[in-house]
């Protein structure tokens, strides 16, 4: 039972047996007020609390080091008993689910600091809109990413499936369903079409969680919520932003 609960069953069972006066109703919730607070903890890592362009800041500075091969050493073990009671990560990552692409190690960070959700062409399903509005309203992430990647075979399989008018096994089509719109938005430009395509789906799910109502587009509004793009490099691992 919650604490404003525990308070008004307390007045309530209180009048039964005999009558409260106003000081010790207000006494009742005073104390109530306190127990509350009491539960209410500290994060498990204050540095992970951030604005939302210190995140990004430091996911930049996290990638330089990847990229360059001086990741930090981390202790995982400290960092899992010190998790148990609960999670403030600094920054939330959509991305595709290719075994290639690993957040954690691509902006060397350590348990406890991204908020990881990843599907095969990084895009927002209801589902993992669903997740990154926990995030927000729950752990009060103050970055989103969404991270997309050279030769993703997701775009690639919608390219050649649209292409060709042919229908995937089982259940990818819901994949071309979803990626189908950045594939014809990229189709007739200058480059490489799997290149544009993979871009503009990162564009395309920045402003889909930007706009994704209530939570997140009241955060963005606020001021609570920045949320950016990126190309991940297959060959060195540089996270290239998408503007």
């Amino acid at each position: 039972m919650c604490q404003l609960c525990d308070v008004a069953h307390f007045a309530r069972s209180s009048r039964r047996r005999f009558m409260i006066g106003a000081g010790g109703l207000a006494a009742s919730l005073a104390l109530g007020a306190q127990a509350f607070a009491k539960e209410t903890k500290p994060p498990p890592k204050p540095q992970n609390v951030l604005s939302p362009d210190a995140a990004l800041d430091r996911l930049i500075k996290g990638n330089a080091r990847y990229v360059d091969g001086v990741s930090r050493r981390h202790d995982f073990k400290h960092e899992r008993e010190a998790l148990v009671g609960g999670q403030n990560p600094f920054a939330g990552i959509l991305s595709c689910a290719d075994s290639r692409i690993a957040p954690e190690y691509a902006f060397d960070s350590g348990r406890g600091d991204l908020f990881v959700c990843r599907v095969a062409g990084n895009f927002a399903s209801d589902e993992t809109i669903a997740s990154l509005e926990y995030a927000v309203a729950v752990l009060n992430v103050p970055l989103f990413m969404v991270l997309g990647h050279e030769s993703c075979g997701a775009v690639d399989a919608t390219i050649k499936s649209l292409k060709d008018g042919t229908t995937l096994p089982g259940h990818l089509p819901s994949l071309v369903s979803a990626l189908a719109p950045a594939v014809k938005a990229s189709q007739g430009k200058s480059g490489d079409l799997l290149a544009n395509a993979t871009r503009q789906n990162v564009i395309d799910n920045i402003g889909k969680l930007k706009s994704a109502t209530p939570i997140l587009s009241a955060a963005v509004d606020q001021g609570k919520l920045k949320v950016v793009g990126g190309i991940y490099r297959l060959g060195d691992g540089k996270v290239e932003m998408v503007v």
